[in-house]
């Protein structure tokens, strides 16, 4: 091997010298230069970023933009800045709830703030969001987000926030409930009860309002019945005497009952009002010269309306309670049907059906038709606060035009709809109960019909009894309705089918129903049958002309009053009953 020559080995190895001190100074920490005097200290190395967010939350400022964390020094101790950062972060999780601020992620709000965010959302996500971290759990269950849920559900709409403290648990409790009442109503789970007075005699007519029945007899006699506290025992309401206190007592023609006044009509042309509030004896009374054809009570007023002859007469109280006639109305025909318009304010309003005309009955405007085509009678009427809606016999086959149901605008007095399609005559409808938009309707052709007015067609038909429909009410999901044989049935609305029914021997005239409770009433045609003795002192003989009340009760809570089974609720007194399920209802099969 040749050697190297001296003048190229020197440079060679005074290049490998300085790489040598260049590997040496890399691999050295670096160490900073000593400080001077008269300089200011220099500031400590940047913390990492979550330690310098939880610094800044517990001083309680913003905090400060997160910028990457320096690499620790090789061979430091980890042990210091481990504990440090856990008693910060401790001491944060610990001080959040004493702070009005809110972290979202990486800046802060108000508490009010971020629980009006929260008001957007539903069950779902107040449940997604409390699972995220302590903080957003006690913001989801606060109790306003839950009482306004609760509210908008339509549960215990009459409360205050303070009412309840877990207004979370209020709802699930509610919405158990409300499974619980639909189960009940489909498998027909319950107590019933039949609301009797035998000294009343044959039923005439029969009215309720939120569980409280009111009944009118032959004998002139009205009853109530509570519902709500299975208080069977109510007192008779008493008649104004006669001219000398001579004479039978006339029948009772009609009774209607709201949530302060009850109304009773005689056949001689007698009109009793009596206040739920004061007692039994009446507050108020008028005469009609004729007998009285109709009879209506504002549903959340203290407005009565009478129709006797080719007259209509409205009374009510003035601020003072004295009662007064705001308006009477001559009617060229005799009316059929009378309503009245509810949540009026001033002057009440009418809508009265007299044959083929229907008119509107203002005190400022008298003598409004809303609707009147020669030769087409009115055969049912119901009436909501701003819609009224009826059915007209047309001339069937003569001109190829089935009966309908006209739906009009009581605000612009036009005819917003035309429904049906039925060859049968309709005989019921149902407005005021109905669902928005929706109204059910009975015919003459044993068939039940529902009713979308946005799209002017039927949205079910039921064939439902053996005869024509007499009654008929729906909700949400169910409806109920009561034919001229006798027969209540219950139909699921979205299925199309019968859930269950009950049969009895008169014509079912009288049906109301709400979430826990149904009310029906069998009323005889006969109110003097042919080959009884209504004199006699023995009533028991007759009672199969007399008509029926029942009331069912779905709510399981109410079945055990005071631990006493309905079979010893009942009289004794009818020989068989039904069973429901496992609770005999009246009152019993054998002892």
């Amino acid at each position: 091997m040749a050697a190297v020559p001296a003048e190229r080995e020197w440079p060679r190895r005074r290049e490998e010298r300085a790489g040598g001190a260049k590997r040496r100074r890399r691999e050295e920490p670096p160490q900073e230069p000593p400080e001077r005097p008269g300089e200011p200290p220099r500031e400590p190395p940047a913390e990492p970023g979550y330690l310098a967010l939880a610094r800044g939350l517990l001083a309680g400022g913003a905090p400060a933009r997160r910028s990457p964390a320096p690499s620790r020094p090789a061979g430091e101790p980890a042990g210091d800045g481990a504990s440090d950062r856990d008693d910060l972060l401790g001491q944060l999780i610990r001080d959040l709830n004493e702070i009005n601020e809110v972290p979202f992620f990486d800046v802060q709000l108000p508490y009010e703030l971020a629980l009006k965010i929260f008001r957007y959302l539903g069950k779902a996500e107040l449940g997604r969001c409390a699972q995220v971290s302590r903080t957003w759990k006690i913001l989801a269950e606060d109790e306003v987000l839950w009482y306004r849920l609760c509210q908008e559900e339509g549960y215990l709409l009459d409360t205050s926030i303070s009412d309840h403290s877990c207004w979370k648990l209020a709802l699930k409790n509610c919405r158990a409930r409300e499974h619980m009442l639909k189960t009940n109503w489909k498998n027909r789970v319950g107590a019933v009860s039949q609301l009797r007075y035998e000294p009343g005699r044959v039923l005439c007519d029969v009215h309720s309002c939120d569980g409280v029945v009111m009944a009118g007899y032959t004998s002139g006699e009205v009853r109530l019945w509570d519902t709500r506290t299975w208080d069977y025992t109510a007192p008779v309401l008493a008649a104004v005497a006669g001219p000398g206190g001579a004479g039978a007592p006339p029948h009772v023609s009609f009774v209607r009952i709201n949530s302060s006044l009850a109304v009773a009509a005689y056949e001689d042309g007698t009109v009793s009002v009596w206040s739920l509030l004061l007692g039994r004896e009446p507050i108020h009374h008028f005469q009609h010269n004729q007998r009285i054809q109709a009879l209506a009570l504002a549903p959340g007023g203290t407005a009565v309306a009478t129709a006797s002859g080719f007259e209509v007469k409205v009374e009510s109280p003035d601020d003072k309670g004295f009662w007064q006639t705001p308006g009477t109305f001559e009617i060229q025909k005799l009316v059929n049907f009378l309503n009245l318009v509810p949540d009026v304010t001033g002057s009440p309003v009418a809508v009265a059906a007299a044959e083929d005309i229907v008119y509107l009955l203002k005190a400022e405007d008298p003598g409004k038709v809303l609707h009147s085509v020669y030769g087409q009678p009115v055969t049912c009427l119901d009436v909501s606060a701003h819609e009224a809606a009826f059915g007209i016999k047309t001339f069937g086959w003569l001109l190829n035009e089935p009966n309908q149901i006209l739906l009009y605008n009581l605000e612009t007095n036009q005819c917003v709809t035309k429904v049906g399609n039925s060859i049968g005559d309709f005989s019921c409808v149902n407005l005021h109960n109905s669902p928005p938009n929706m109204l059910v309707a009975g015919n003459k052709d044993r068939r039940v019909r529902v009713f979308d007015v946005r799209r002017g067609e039927a949205a079910c038909s039921l064939y439902a009894h053996q005869l024509g429909v007499s009654a008929v009410q729906m909700d949400e999901w169910k409806i109920i309705s009561g034919g001229e044989e006798g027969l209540v049935c219950v139909w699921d609305q979205r299925m199309g089918t019968k859930l269950w029914e009950m049969h009895a021997r008169h014509p079912v005239r009288y049906v109301w129903f709400n979430s826990h409770s149904l009310i029906t009433a069998n009323i005889p045609e006969e109110k003097n049958p042919r080959g009884s003795s209504i004199t006699d002192d023995d009533p028991s003989v007759h009672r199969k002309y007399r008509g029926i009340i029942y009331c069912y009760e779905f709510s399981v809570d109410q079945l055990a009053v005071e631990s006493v089974l309905p079979i010893c609720r009942s009289s004794y007194d009818e020989l068989t009953g039904y069973n429901y399920n496992i609770g005999l209802a009246v009152p019993y099969d054998s002892i």
